[in-house]
């Protein structure tokens, strides 16, 4: 399948049983919903999708299982985050076996590699596969910073494609167009960020909160690339208060908060995250729910396959 980057990709939540095994049922309800709002890609195994607490078994068992149900109608990208070279090259290299389109990438993991580390890393996993890849540059999680010097070192690699815009920084999308025009595809990947940043010219969506509301991300994500700004924006603020837990370390949990409230996923999550509890837990529901309450009729056309 050749990649076409473009649309919303999301992030989709890893769901789990109470007995903390993989819950498949729920997450084929998720997953079918994404697509029939009208998602473009799905991305496995990312923060969102607690990639940190799954063994290498479930991160395949899940990729092919997302393979199958997906069944060609949209790309399939396994993230890669991976503390040495040697292991992030093997799982790129079963990624490819078992059929994804393509990978996500994130620089090594746990230790503060230099440029030139970063470089050698990102560069001996994209001469070890095929697959379109898309980095994933998120300095304020992940202490490691792309710049765009490394972005012009990284085009050598033709299938170095796209970028994961995560710096916080909407400027950077201007950047990174007046720089490169269109040799990298640019996504953003910060939920509270994103209507600017695709205002700006960027091509995608790397979406969080599209796991509890996936029509509406979609809608926005359309309705500015038809310059239908006002209607755009008129969702957007709607959902700005939902957008800002994309960006709190219990992102996960909040997040499946949500996907909870609209019937599209658990809360259950793998140790060493807890359940939200107290006074945080009514606070993270009140933004929700007095979302829910408001929920907008969303523009005709505006989201589906």
């Amino acid at each position: 399948m050749k990649m076409k980057w473009t649309g919303v990709f999301p992030a989709v939540t890893t769901k789990f049983t109470e007995n903390d095994e993989l819950d498949f049922e729920t997450f084929d309800l998720n997953l079918e919903a994404q697509l029939e709002a009208g998602a473009e890609g799905i991305i496995l195994g990312g923060s969102l999708g607690e990639a940190s607490v799954l063994s290498d078994d479930e991160k395949f068992e899940l990729l092919s299982h997302t393979l199958s149900v997906v069944n060609g109608r949209v790309p399939v990208l396994l993230n890669i985050a991976e503390s040495t070279t040697k292991k992030a090259i093997e799982v790129a290299r079963k990624a490819e076996s078992l059929g994804a389109n393509g990978l996500m990438l994130l620089p090594p993991m746990r230790y503060y590699a230099s440029p030139e580390e970063t470089l050698v890393f990102f560069g001996a996993i994209a001469e070890s596969t095929d697959l379109p890849i898309m980095i994933y540059n998120n300095p304020v999680d992940y202490k490691i910073e792309v710049t765009l010097d490394m972005f012009a070192a990284l085009t050598k690699y033709d299938n170095i494609q796209a970028i994961k815009e995560s710096t916080r920084d909407v400027s950077n999308v201007t950047r990174l167009i007046n720089r490169f025009g269109d040799r990298f595809k640019i996504f953003t990947g910060v939920d509270p960020l994103a209507m600017e940043s695709i205002v700006m010219g960027a091509d995608g969506w790397v979406a969080g909160l599209v796991d509890a509301f996936p029509r509406e991300t979609v809608a926005i994500f359309r309705l500015i690339k038809q310059n239908r700004i006002a209607e755009a924006l008129t969702i957007y603020r709607w959902f700005l208060p939902v957008l800002e837990l994309d960006v709190h370390p219990k992102l996960v949990q909040y997040i499946k908060m949500a996907e909870a409230a609209t019937g599209l996923g658990t809360e259950n999550v793998r140790a060493p995250r807890l359940a939200v509890e107290g006074a945080e837990r009514e606070k993270v529901l009140k933004i929700i729910n007095d979302a829910l309450a408001v929920r907008p009729v969303l523009p005709v056309g505006s989201w589906g396959k």
